[in-house]
Formats: structure tokens, C-alpha cells, sequence
């Protein structure tokens, strides 16, 4: 399970087979070659249209119906994507460089050390102009975490092999001066804003996490939630997070990029969490 994310860019390839369309085929293909891998691990050489595995799609407190799946059938649902790879190359939206590099995905469950890091790129009031706006959209829209600690509190027992969507039964804590914010209000901010992040969140968003420079002028950072092409055009994406980092931190750095090249582009960055 995962927080999947599309950077909404019209395209030939979403017009022909649809965003979901696509993101379907891509979980689809993934899916069969880690299940090809589990069997040429375990020595079993047979091939794919031979092979299957129960899936379900479960949500909390719904373990949803399982099914049998053949291997083959995803890779040949998948293969169209091979026809439409091409227009990824000069693509604008294309953040990895790769074939539709508009989308991704932050896999469950989220990390201790995730949340800490979110939380570590939170502005101190010495940065007393990005400090004031967060301390004031938290207040203003009610940013209490509410939604993202129900999630958290359904999500199982308090061992870390038993929780699907939080490593942590409790959010850890910030204290920014004096505003205190939890991993739960973090990532209600971020991913508590409905189907689409829209641009002037995007902005504020990337603002808040550091993924853009914080430095910034009163009417600079007014016009990070407006569409000005030349302040887009001047701001860079300065998040970077080793190679070594947790896989949590680095799948959340990448996702922050695709927020930045959708609030470039001025389209919706869309969320299916």
C-alpha cells in the first residue's frame, strides 16, 4: 500500500489511456516482476502465465476480498505502456527522468525517522517571516492532525510489525518556539488537503519544508502562492537527501519535487493517499 501522486499534466499518454489508466498498469508491472523475483528465489523456474498469487485491496478495518491473480495477465495489461513511453522524454512534468516520471509513490508505513525528518524541516521563528505563516495556517485552518491521528489510532497494536501505516502509535513532536506540531499535523498539511495539492499550497508547502529557499522577501514569498512566472522561473528545488538515507525520506524528498515541478507548471499535483 502506498500514498500514490500524479503531477497532472495533459499529455498524449493520459489522454489515451487515462491517469489512473496509467498509474494501474504501472503498479501492475511492478507487481509482476517482484512476484517473478519471489519465485526465482525460491528456485521456482515456471513461467509467468504459470504463476500466481492472492491479492486484496485492504483498507483499515476492511481486509478486502482476495483474488487470484496470473502473473502473465498483469504483464500483458502492462504492455501498452511500451507504446506510449516515448512522449516522457521531452515531457516537462517528467521529475526521474524516466518513463511517466509524473507520477510516484511514499510507500506505507510511514517511518519513525520520516516523521522526525518532516518535522526537522519546519521553520524556527528565527526565520520569523515563513514561521509567521505556518503558525498562522495552522491556526487559521485548523490544522490539528485530527484526520491522520484516527488513521493512526485504527491502524493496530503498538509493535511495529503489526501497524500497517504508521511505524509510531503516537506522532512525535516539534516544539517551534511556541508552536508545537506533531507528525500528525505535518502530515495533515501535506496530504490532508483533499484529492489535489493545487499550486498556492504547493508553494506555501515547499516553503515550509525547506525544499525551496527560505530567504526570501515579504512580497517574494507573497508571490510564491501566486502564479508569477518570474519567481517560478527563479526559485530552484534545493531538497536533497543522500542515497542512504531511510527509504521513507527519500520516496518524501522525491514526492516534494514533484510538488515543485507541479507548482512550476502551475497544475495540480494529485493524491491518492
Amino acid at each position: 500500500m502506498a500514498i500514490d501522486y500524479i503531477i497532472e499534466y495533459d499529455c498524449v499518454p493520459k489522454r489515451a489511456l487515462t491517469a489512473d489508466g496509467i498509474r494501474e498498469r504501472l503498479k501492475e508491472r511492478a507487481r509482476a516482476e517482484e512476484v517473478i523475483q519471489w519465485f526465482r528465489a525460491a528456485g521456482d523456474t515456471r513461467e509467468p502465465t504459470e504463476m500466481g498469487f492472492e491479492f486484496s485491496h485492504s483498507t483499515p478495518g476492511d481486509p478486502g476480498d482476495k483474488q487470484l491473480i496470473v502473473v502473465q495477465d498483469l504483464i500483458d495489461h502492462a504492455a501498452v505502456l511500451d507504446d506510449h513511453a516515448i512522449h516522457c522524454a521531452s515531457c516537462p512534468a517528467n521529475r526521474s527522468d524516466q518513463a511517466f516520471g509524473c507520477m510516484g509513490f511514499i510507500q506505507y508505513p510511514i517511518t519513525a525517522r520520516a516523521e522526525t525528518w518532516l518535522l526537522e524541516r519546519l521553520p524556527v521563528p528565527d526565520e520569523p517571516l515563513v514561521w509567521l505563516l505556518l503558525r498562522q495556517g495552522i491556526q487559521k485552518l485548523g490544522y490539528d492532525g485530527a484526520s491522520v491521528k484516527e488513521l493512526r489510532e485504527a491502524d493496530g497494536g503498538v509493535d511495529a510489525n503489526e501497524r500497517t501505516y504508521f511505524e509510531l502509535p503516537i506522532a512525535p513532536e516539534r516544539r517551534l518556539g511556541e508552536l508545537r506540531v506533531s507528525g500528525d499535523q505535518a502530515l495533515e498539511m501535506i496530504f490532508g488537503v483533499g484529492e489535489r495539492v493545487i499550486p498556492n499550497h504547493a508553494g506555501i508547502l515547499l516553503l515550509f519544508l525547506g525544499a525551496i529557499d527560505r530567504d526570501l522577501e515579504a512580497e517574494e514569498i507573497q508571490a510564491i502562492s501566486s502564479f508569477d512566472e518570474k519567481i517560478r522561473d527563479s526559485i530552484s528545488f534545493e531538497l536533497a537527501v543522500d542515497t542512504g538515507a531511510d527509504t521513507c525520506v527519500q520516496e518524501l524528498a522525491a514526492f516534494f519535487q514533484a510538488l515543485y515541478v507541479a507548482w512550476r507548471l502551475n497544475v495540480p499535483l494529485y493524491l491518492d493517499a
